[in-house]
C-alpha cells in the first residue's frame, strides 16, 4: 500500500515541502537546509497514511545550541589574607546546551590545576581556593566551552592579590559548594554530586550514604574528592547521600537526596488482528516506568475517547463489543510518564458477513 508522509510542528502547522522550501521529505524523513533559530525550533511529529488508516510518531524536539560572548571587559581585584577561602565568580554568558568550565592562571595555556585546595565547579563555573597561599597571587581568566556547539570564549580576567595584613588563623570547614537537595536522575544515566569547603589546613572532602550502605564497584572512590560520580544509575543507587569536609578544626556536612525516575518501556503491546463484524475485541497495553506510566489510545492519530458505551478504554485495556465496519482502522497505544512517551502500534481490520461466508 501506498504510504503518504507529513511531518509537522507540534502547533499544528503542517510543513508542505515546495519549491525553493528549506524542507524537503524523502521516505518519511524530513530534511531542513539552512536551519533558522526563530522559524524551525519547535516540537515535530511524523503523520504516516494510507488506505488502512493513520499512526503518529512521538515527538521530537528541535532546540538551538549558541554560546554569546562575556559582556563586561573588566574584573576589579580580589584581595585576600594568606591562609583565607576565596571564591572567584565565572558568570557565563547567555548560552543553550551544555558546558564545560576552565581557569587560565595568568597566561594561556598554563591551566589551574584541580586538587584538594583548588575547585573548578561545573554546574556554576566558579573557581574555589580553600586557603591562600602566596603562590596564588595572579590574573585568573573563566573558559567557557559549549559541549554541542565547540565554541569557546573568555571572560575578562580577575586579578587576586595578597593583603599584608597578616596570616589568617585557622579555621572549620565552609562548605561551598553543594549539592541540591533532591536531585532526579534517570535510570541508566550518569550521576555527578559536587562538593568542596574552604578551610584552613585545606579541609579532605569524604562521601557516605546515610543508610551505611557501601558504595558499588562501579564508583570510583579514588577520584572521588569534590565530585561523586555513579554511572549506570539503577533503583538500589536512590537514597540519601552526605558529603564529609573534615580538617583539624573541625568537620562539617551537607546532605542530598537521589530520586530514581525511568521514562516509560512497553513490555505488552497490542498485535494485528482481524475480526468479523459483532465480535469482541480486547487490546492490552502495559509499561514499566517510575513513576507509573498512565495510558491513552489513539485511533487514526486522534485521540479515541470513549463516546459509546461500546468502546471502553482503563489501565491500558482497550476493549470494544459488538465491532462494526467503522471501526476498522490503525490503532495505537501511548503510555507516558513526565519523563516521556511510548508509542505501539496495532492493525484492526473487521470483515463483513460476506466475508465471513467465502472464508468458510
Amino acid at each position: 500500500q501506498q504510504q503518504q508522509h507529513n511531518i509537522f510542528p507540534l502547533n499544528g502547522t503542517e510543513v508542505t515541502p515546495k519549491a525553493g522550501s528549506h524542507y524537503s521529505l524523502s521516505g518519511g524523513n524530513l530534511r531542513i537546509s539552512r536551519l533558522n533559530k526563530d522559524q524551525d525550533a519547535g516540537t515535530y511529529q511524523c503523520l504516516a497514511s494510507n488506505s488502512f488508516g493513520t499512526i503518529v510518531s512521538r515527538e521530537a524536539s528541535l532546540t538551538f545550541a549558541y554560546l554569546e560572548n562575556f559582556k563586561t571587559h573588566r574584573r576589579s581585584s580580589v584581595s585576600v589574607r594568606e591562609g583565607q577561602g576565596v571564591v572567584l565568580l565565572c558568570g557565563p554568558p547567555p548560552h543553550s546546551g551544555d558546558l564545560i568550565f576552565s581557569w587560565i592562571f595568568n597566561e594561556y595555556p598554563t591551566f589551574v590545576k584541580q586538587d584538594n585546595r583548588r575547585f573548578v565547579s561545573q554546574e556554576t563555573g566558579n573557581l574555589y581556593i580553600a586557603k591562600m597561599e602566596p603562590s596564588d597571587v595572579g590574573n585568573y581568566t573563566c573558559v567557557v566551552t559549549n559541549t554541542v556547539t565547540k565554541t569557546r570564549v573568555q571572560g575578562p580576567p580577575t586579578p587576586l592579590v595578597l593583603r599584608s595584613v597578616g596570616v589568617m588563623g585557622e579555621y572549620e570547614p565552609k562548605i561551598e559548594v553543594q549539592f541540591p537537595e533532591v536531585v532526579h536522575v534517570a535510570k541508566g544515566s550518569t550521576v555527578k554530586l559536587e562538593c568542596f569547603a574552604l578551610g584552613n589546613p585545606a579541609p579532605s572532602i569524604g562521601w557516605r550514604r546515610v543508610d551505611g550502605v557501601p558504595f558499588p564497584r562501579k564508583v570510583d572512590m579514588r577520584k572521588a574528592s569534590g565530585v561523586l560520580e555513579i554511572p549506570y544509575f539503577q533503583q538500589e543507587d536512590a537514597g540519601t547521600y552526605e558529603c564529609v569536609a573534615e580538617n583539624s578544626r573541625g568537620m562539617n556536612t551537607v546532605k542530598g537526596k537521589l530520586s530514581f525516575y525511568a521514562p516509560p518501556h512497553l513490555i505488552e503491546k497490542p498485535q494485528d488482528i482481524q475480526k468479523f463484524i459483532d465480535d469482541s475485541l480486547v487490546w492490552e497495553c502495559k509499561a514499566t516506568g517510575k513513576p507509573k506510566p498512565s495510558y491513552r489510545w489513539m485511533k487514526n492519530g486522534e485521540n479515541l475517547e470513549s463516546t459509546e458505551e461500546r468502546v471502553q478504554v482503563a489501565n491500558g485495556i482497550l476493549s470494544i463489543s459488538r465491532l462494526t465496519l467503522s471501526d476498522t482502522g490503525m490503532y495505537q497505544c501511548v503510555a507516558g510518564n513526565k519523563h516521556g512517551e511510548v508509542y505501539s502500534n496495532a492493525e484492526l481490520r473487521v470483515i463483513g458477513e460476506a466475508q465471513r461466508t467465502n472464508q468458510t
